[in-house]
C-alpha cells in the first residue's frame, strides 16, 4: 500500500500509538512497517492472535516481556574473541529472567489460549546460565566469591591496605603539627599525606601531588612505599582472574547463544502481539472478521484518532446489491470524517488489529485508494483541482474489483458544470471496474445519477434544521441537501435575499413556506422541506414551440392551479415565460413555478366575471392607493406597476 494513502488515512498515526504499547525496538521496528497482509489466512491468523492476548491480559495482567535494550550489542561480540564486561552480563541474565517469567506467564493460559501460549513451548529455560550470572555479577561488579583464586586476591590487597593507613594514621596522631589536613588522601591511587610546604622536608618519600594554592604536598612516605608496591602488584593479579572470569562467564553465553536467539525472536514476537491487545484495551476495540467477500458492514464504528465521547458513532454497509455509496450532506456534517473511518478501520482489520466498533465486518483489498483534502501543492505548483485530478487518475489506474476507492468532494475545486459532469464520469469507470467506492459531493445531478444507477446508493449525513448543528450521523439510502438557504434564512438573512438567491441558483423562487416564529428563525412546513429543485444547465433559448412550451401556455392570468408536491393552491399571475416558468401567487407570495409542476384546478373563466379586473387581487394596497390618485389628478411622479396579459410587468 502506497505510503501516500496510508498518511491520509492517518494510519501512520494509529501505528505511533501502537508503537508506543510496545517495549523492544524490534518489535517497534516490526510495527513502523506494519501493512495489510494480502492472504484471508493470514488476517485471520494475526486478529487471533490479537483476541487470544487481550483475553490473557485480562485473566492474567500485564505480560513480564523484556525490553531486551542494548541486548544485540551485547550479542554481536559474542564469536570475536571479545570479553563481555559485568554489566552486558547482567543485561543478559535480566532477559533470561523475563523469559522465564514470560514462560510461567503462557503455561497458565495454555489450555485456553492456544494460539499465543504456544509460543511459550518455543522458549528455552536458560536459568541455570542466568544463576551462574547473578552468582558471579551483582551490580556491575564481579563478587569476591567468585573464585577462590579472587576472594584470596581480594583478602591480600585489604591486608595491605590496612598497613599502609595504619602506619599513615600514626605519622598524622604524632605530627599533627606538620599536616594541613588530619587524613589521609589518595592520589593518582597512593595513599598520601597533606603535608603543609614548610614542613615538607620532614617527610620522607615522594612527592605525589601539589595543590592548586602550593601551600600543600602530597607525599608518599617512604615507610609504606612496599606496602604500596604489593598492592599494586596484587590489583594486576586481581585484575587478570577478573578477565578470566568473564571470559568463563562469555564463553557459556556463547555457547548458548542459538537458544537465546530463538528466545529473543519469541520475545519480540510476543511483544508485538500484546501491543496489539494494548491498543484493543485502550481503543475499547472489537475483533471483526475479513473475508474475501466483497462486503464492508461497521456498527457503531468510532475513529480510533479522535475522543469517544465527543463523537457519534459511525453506521455503515456497503457490498452485495450496491458497490457505490454516494454522500451528500452539508459542511461539517462529517462527511470526511465517515470517510475516512471507513477506510481507516478497513486497513485496520486487514493488519490484524482491533478496531473501535461494535460490530459488522471487513473485505480483503489489494488496494485502499483515496483521495481526501485538497492536496495543494507548492513545490510542485498544483492547483486544488489539479492535485486531485493526478490523484484519480492515479486512483483509476490501479483500481480494479479488489479495491476499496474513497474520494472526497468529487470534482470540485473548478467550474460546477464541468466538476459536476467529471464526477458522474469518474463514478461511471468505478462502477465499471467492479470496486467497492464511496464518493462525497455537493452535486444534486450525482445524487440523481446514483439514483438511477444500478448497484450506486444514496447516504447522507443528517442535519438538525432546528438547531442549525449537524447530527454527523449518516443515512444510507436518503440524498443529502446542501440547506444552505434554509441556514441563511434561520440564521437570519432577509427573505427577499433568500428569494433572489433561489432565483439566481434555481431560476425560479423556492417556494419555502416559512412561518416567522422568533424574530429572525423561520421553520419550513414539513410538506416544503421534501422540495428538491435540480440545478439546470443555462442554454440559449430555443425559440421553436415545443410540446412543452404549447402546454405551458395553457395556463391564463386569473386561473386557479394546484402546486406539486405540496398540493397548495394558488392562482396565476403570469403566463409562463420561455423556460416555462409561470407566475403564481401563493398566499400573498408571488412565485415563478416550472409549469410541470402545475395543475389546472379552477379556470379563471369560471371564477371571474369577463374582463375582471385582476389588479384588485394581485396589486398591493399601495398600487391602489396610487391608482386613486391619478384617478383624481395627473401626477407625473406616482409609477404603478402593473402586470400585463402576457405576464410582463
Amino acid at each position: 500500500m502506497n505510503k501516500k494513502y496510508y498518511e491520509t488515512l492517518e494510519f501512520n498515526k494509529v501505528l505511533d500509538i501502537l508503537e508506543e504499547c510496545a517495549l523492544s525496538d524490534k518489535a517497534k521496528h516490526r510495527i513502523k512497517k506494519l501493512e495489510p497482509y494480502m492472504s484471508e489466512s493470514e488476517v485471520s491468523r494475526h486478529l487471533n492472535e490479537t483476541s487470544e492476548a487481550r483475553l490473557i491480559m485480562e485473566h492474567y495482567g500485564t505480560p513480564p516481556l523484556s525490553c531486551m535494550e542494548d541486548l544485540e550489542k551485547s550479542l554481536v561480540l559474542l564469536g570475536k574473541g571479545s570479553m563481555l564486561m559485568p554489566e552486558q552480563l547482567g543485561n543478559i541474565a535480566q532477559f533470561f529472567t523475563s523469559c522465564r517469567r514470560l514462560k510461567s506467564y503462557l503455561k497458565k493460559a495454555e489450555a485456553s489460549f492456544t494460539a499465543v501460549a504456544s509460543y511459550g513451548n518455543s522458549i528455552y529455560d536458560l536459568s541455570d546460565i542466568e544463576d551462574e550470572i547473578n552468582r558471579i555479577i551483582r551490580g556491575s561488579q564481579v563478587v569476591d566469591n567468585a573464585s577462590s583464586v579472587l576472594a584470596d586476591i581480594r583478602r591480600k590487597i585489604a591486608n595491605a591496605e590496612t598497613q599502609v593507613k595504619s602506619k599513615l594514621d600514626s605519622l598524622l596522631r604524632n605530627n599533627k603539627i606538620w599536616f594541613s589536613e588530619s587524613f589521609v588522601s589518595i592520589r593518582n591511587g597512593h595513599y598520601t599525606l597533606p603535608v603543609k610546604k614548610e614542613y615538607k622536608n620532614q617527610v620522607k618519600g615522594s612527592v605525589v601531588d601539589i595543590s592548586q594554592s602550593g601551600s600543600t604536598y602530597f607525599i608518599e612516605p617512604s615507610s609504606v612505599g612496599k606496602f604500596q608496591e604489593e598492592v599494586g602488584i596484587l590489583r594486576i593479579e586481581e585484575e587478570n582472574e577478573v578477565r578470566r572470569i568473564l571470559y568463563v562467564l562469555t564463553a557459556l553465553v556463547e555457547e548458548n547463544l542459538p537458544y537465546i536467539n530463538i528466545n529473543i525472536e519469541a520475545m519480540e514476537t510476543l511483544d508485538f502481539i500484546f501491543a496489539k491487545a494494548k491498543l484493543s484495551i485502550a481503543m475499547k476495540a472489537s475483533p471483526l472478521p475479513v473475508s474475501i467477500e466483497r462486503k464492508v458492514e461497521i456498527k457503531s464504528g468510532r475513529h480510533p484518532l479522535l475522543k469517544a465521547d465527543t463523537i457519534v458513532p459511525l453506521d455503515f454497509h456497503i457490498g452485495g446489491n450496491y458497490k457505490g455509496v454516494i454522500i451528500t450532506g452539508p459542511n461539517t456534517g462529517g462527511k470526511t470524517v465517515a470517510l475516512k473511518t471507513i477506510g481507516l478501520l478497513s486497513v485496520m482489520a486487514q493488519c490484524g488489529l482491533h478496531v473501535p466498533a461494535e460490530g459488522g465486518c471487513f473485505t480483503m483489498n489489494n488496494y485502499v485508494l483515496c483521495d481526501i483534502g485538497d492536496g495543494q501543492s507548492i513545490t510542485e505548483n498544483l492547483s486544488t483541482f489539479s492535485s486531485h485530478m493526478t490523484n484519480i487518475i492515479q486512483i483509476l489506474k490501479l483500481a480494479n474489483d479488489q479495491s476499496l476507492v474513497l474520494l472526497d468532494e468529487l470534482g470540485s475545486g473548478t467550474d460546477p458544470a464541468e466538476g459536476m459532469g467529471l464526477a458522474i464520469a469518474i463514478l461511471e469507470e468505478l462502477a465499471g471496474k467492479n470496486c467497492l467506492f464511496v464518493a462525497t459531493t455537493h452535486y444534486p445531478e450525482i445524487k440523481d445519477f446514483a439514483k438511477s444507477t444500478p448497484g450506486l446508493v444514496n447516504a447522507r449525513m443528517a442535519f438538525d434544521l432546528q438547531s442549525l448543528l449537524p447530527l454527523y450521523k449518516l443515512e444510507i439510502g436518503e440524498a443529502g441537501e446542501s440547506c444552505a438557504l434554509y441556514i441563511a434564512r434561520r440564521l437570519g438573512l432577509p427573505l427577499r435575499m433568500i428569494e433572489r438567491a433561489s432565483i439566481a441558483a434555481y431560476g425560479s423562487t423556492v417556494p419555502m413556506a416559512y412561518t416567522e416564529d422568533s424574530g429572525s428563525t423561520v421553520t419550513p412546513s414539513k410538506e416544503i422541506q421534501q422540495i428538491k429543485v435540480p440545478n439546470k444547465i443555462v442554454r440559449k433559448p430555443d425559440t421553436k414551440k415545443t410540446p412543452d412550451t404549447l402546454q405551458s401556455n395553457t395556463f391564463n392570468i386569473g386561473d386557479s392551479v394546484m402546486v406539486y408536491p405540496q398540493k397548495m393552491i394558488g392562482i396565476v399571475y403570469q403566463k409562463a415565460n420561455e423556460k416555462g416558468d409561470v407566475g403564481v401567487q401563493v398566499k400573498d407570495k408571488k412565485l415563478l413555478i416550472n409549469h410541470k409542476r402545475l395543475k389546472l384546478h379552477v379556470p379563471a373563466s369560471e371564477l371571474y366575471p369577463e374582463n375582471y379586473d385582476f389588479s384588485i387581487i394581485f396589486d398591493s394596497v399601495e398600487n391602489r392607493k396610487k391608482r386613486h390618485s391619478l384617478g383624481r389628478k395627473h401626477d407625473p411622479s406616482i409609477i404603478i406597476e402593473t402586470w400585463n396579459e402576457d405576464g410582463g410587468q
